[in-house]
């Protein structure tokens, strides 16, 4: 009867974390290049007593690949990533990679995420463009001309499938693995005057959340149940320590 409420528990535990997960992606649904967090769940195995026991872990968060819809927006310093590349920033501890295509020219001509930081080409390096040079066209392949002049080219990057990211900030995430700079650009590219939004799917979180409230409450009921049911034990048949 104990094991009841320890694998009840277990999985209170677990559902809290889908719980907090899923809030994190509807608060993040009109984040542009936001990719959703999904939550792998295991189950740990007990020998302790004369018959195995099975607990749920509190699961590990991990980053969907899924993208989000292409939004046009008319200004030319938004791109939209087409494929499964990603840009890059330079950030304080090293690169970090984002689906935020939404860039801005600093006033010393340095281009910019939206957050500030530096856009870097496929190199490493920073790009740098005037911001009285008239208008900034840019192609499939990243490359930025202003005043019919090839300024440089925006770096795309493939992160490979089995790399673990871990996130910086709302679209930011930094691999355990390297990344390697795209050469082919007949799949992969840029879309200028789009920006990609966030891949959280409001009606699907929210279906998903109400789903998680209700498991969390029926073992709840299932904890209470198992109390009350000890607790009526103990008065019938006497405290066994005793």
């Amino acid at each position: 009867m104990q094991s009841a409420l320890y694998v009840g528990l277990s999985a209170q535990v677990a559902l809290e974390k889908r719980l907090q997960t899923i809030a994190n992606n509807v608060a993040n649904v009109n984040t542009s290049g936001f990719r959703t967090d999904v939550v792998k769940f295991e189950t740990v195995l007990s020998k302790a007593g004369a018959n195995p026991v099975a607990f749920s872990s509190p699961g590990d968060n991990i980053i969907s690949r899924e993208q989000g819809n292409i939004t046009e927006t008319g200004n030319p310093l938004d791109v939209a990533v087409v494929g499964q590349g990603w840009i890059a920033f330079a950030g304080p501890n090293g690169t970090v990679y984002t689906r935020d295509g939404r860039l801005q020219i600093a006033a010393n001509g340095d281009l910019q995420t939206v957050s500030g930081f530096p856009v870097i080409d496929s190199g490493g390096a920073q790009l740098t463009l005037d911001p009285n040079g008239g208008p900034v066209s840019i192609s499939r392949s990243g490359a930025i001309t202003q005043d019919n002049n090839e300024i440089g080219t925006i770096g795309l990057f493939n992160i490979p499938a089995d790399a673990n990211l871990d996130r910086y900030g709302n679209s930011g995430v930094t691999p355990d693995r390297p990344a390697t700079a795209i050469a082919d650009f007949s799949r992969d590219g840029f879309k200028q005057g789009y920006v990609e939004g966030s891949s959280a799917n409001p009606m699907m979180e929210l279906t998903k959340l109400m789903s998680a409230s209700r498991a969390f409450d029926s073992t709840n009921s299932l904890i209470d149940g198992t109390e009350s049911a000890l607790r009526n034990a103990i008065q019938t048949l006497g405290d066994p320590s005793k």
